[in-house]
């Protein structure tokens, strides 16, 4: 006969399924009511931390992971826990001491190692990062989580050719190929065949790579389609290259494609290297119509430099806190440059920003009047500069050819801006980068912008006043 389990661990183990479920109110109180039972129940506190860890509870969460340790010291997947809260503080050294922990109880954890990896990558310890990446690789070679962050640090320095190939590792196409229903391309010929490249994540990530539909032309591919998300439709009707761009959610258009492919595979498969970017500016185009109606909602501006401004991302973003900045009123000092006028194209968070009684200096909000990214590429169009934070906005003003200064933070730096540079080979000529310093604060940055904002200005009045 079976022994009935405790009350606790019962209410444990039913509050480990309310996890499972998603229904975390009842977790929580599940966990709760068994410690109260069985106070010492190490796997009831770690459960409890990791719950609360997802919800952002960060000085609970630690608490609970230091109690379950306190009571059961060998709990590996604890101390990887305590190291990930520990590392999105910015407590470094206390999440090495909690990796490293990892790694004594278990030396052949292929987490422990890609965990300590990213760590050290924060941390912009590289030389030291890549050993504990492919230290992982060697102990699970199919271990996504470890090449896919090996991805990102080789292709921050520029290692394209095993970059791409490890970037392959990301998983988060299996529905996108359950639905479309057709083989993913894998570098076969596109002799007379039709290709759709698939969805990514984000707005910027398709900007960026929906660039290679002329290249997949010239592998003679017949016809070349896009799936995008809504609000990047109208835009893309115009992108080299591609035949149609159709909405997620959209009606099927009826057309029978032999291949899809995701955008970032296209450099994998495409042998993309530094300098083999397909880089030719611009390759978005904007209706002349719509390029002309904004220019008449933007008014004129006489002999002032026209500069968009773009200062929020999007807050769900896992990096925003450290990519965005945390007002217009963190930009102030440029309002002190005469010859400007200044546009706003935020749009959702911190467009609330630019009313006239809390703007730290006068712009002209347009953010209630862009309906999608062909609006902001009409207004982008009509502007001689945009200056902004690492958004979609930042690639799309350099698809257009539009000069842009995009502002980029210290930590956990995207891949694609590579490291160290002041420019982007992704686009060239028309792209300007502005990084902080090791501090992590924008205020050095912003007064560099100010600089470089009277110096634009200067020689823009001297070439108007050169023309006879």
């Amino acid at each position: 006969m079976t022994t009935p389990p405790a009350p606790a661990e019962q209410l444990f183990y039913e509050a480990l399924r309310d996890m499972e479920q998603g229904d975390f109110v009842a977790a929580e109180n599940g966990f709760r009511q068994a410690l109260q039972l069985a106070p010492a129940l190490s796997e009831a506190h770690a459960n409890l931390g990791y719950l609360l860890d997802s919800q952002g509870r960060n000085q609970e969460a630690e608490a609970c992971y230091r109690q379950a340790l306190a009571l059961a010291p060998m709990q590996l997947q604890t101390y990887i826990n305590l190291g990930a809260l520990l590392e999105s503080q910015q407590r470094f050294a206390e999440a090495e001491v909690a990796y490293q922990s990892a790694l004594a109880i278990d030396p052949e954890s292929p987490a422990a190692w890609s965990n300590l990896g990213v760590l050290m990558t924060c941390m912009k310890r590289e030389a030291e990062a890549e050993p504990c990446f492919r230290k992982a690789l060697e102990l699970a070679p199919d271990y996504q989580k470890a090449s896919f962050n090996l991805a990102h640090l080789l292709l921050r320095q520029g290692r394209y050719e095993e970059g791409w190939r490890h970037m392959e590792s990301r998983d988060w196409y299996a529905q996108i190929a359950k639905n479309l229903g057709m083989p993913r391309w894998q570098g076969e010929s596109l002799a007379g065949k039709a290709i759709l490249i698939g969805l990514e994540a984000g707005h910027g990530d398709m900007i960026q790579f929906c660039r290679y539909g002329n290249r997949l032309k010239e592998l003679g591919a017949r016809r070349v389609s896009v799936l995008c998300h809504p609000p990047l439709k109208s835009l893309f009707q115009h992108l080299a290259g591609i035949d149609e761009a159709i909405a997620v959610g959209e009606p099927d258009p009826g057309i029978a494609w032999d291949f899809w492919t995701p955008p970032l595979s296209q450099p994998y498969y495409l042998g993309t290297r530094l300098d083999t970017i397909p880089a030719e500016l611009p390759y978005l185009q904007v209706a002349p119509d719509k390029v002309a109606n904004w220019q008449a909602v933007m008014g004129d501006s006489g002999d002032a430099l026209r500069v968009g401004l773009v200062w929020k991302g999007n807050p769900r973003f896992e990096n925003d806190a450290y990519r965005s900045l945390r007002s217009l009123h963190d930009l102030a000092p440029l309002g002190e440059v005469a010859g400007i006028r200044y546009f706003s194209l935020q749009k959702g968070a911190g467009e609330d920003e630019t009313a006239s009684a809390v703007a730290p200096f006068s712009i002209t909000p347009l953010g209630a009047d862009i309906a999608d990214f062909s609006d902001t590429a009409a207004v982008m169009m009509n502007l001689d500069l945009v200056i902004a934070v690492d958004t979609a906005a930042a690639h799309l003003a350099g698809a257009l050819g539009r000069r842009c200064w995009v502002l980029l933070p210290d930590y956990k730096t995207d891949w694609r801006w590579l490291a160290e540079r002041s420019d982007s080979p992704w686009y060239p000529g028309v792209m300007r980068l502005f990084r902080q310093d090791a501090t992590g604060t924008w205020g050095p940055v912003i007064a560099q912008l100010k600089d470089a904002l009277a110096d634009l200005v200067e020689r823009r009045g001297q070439a108007i006043a050169s023309v006879p």
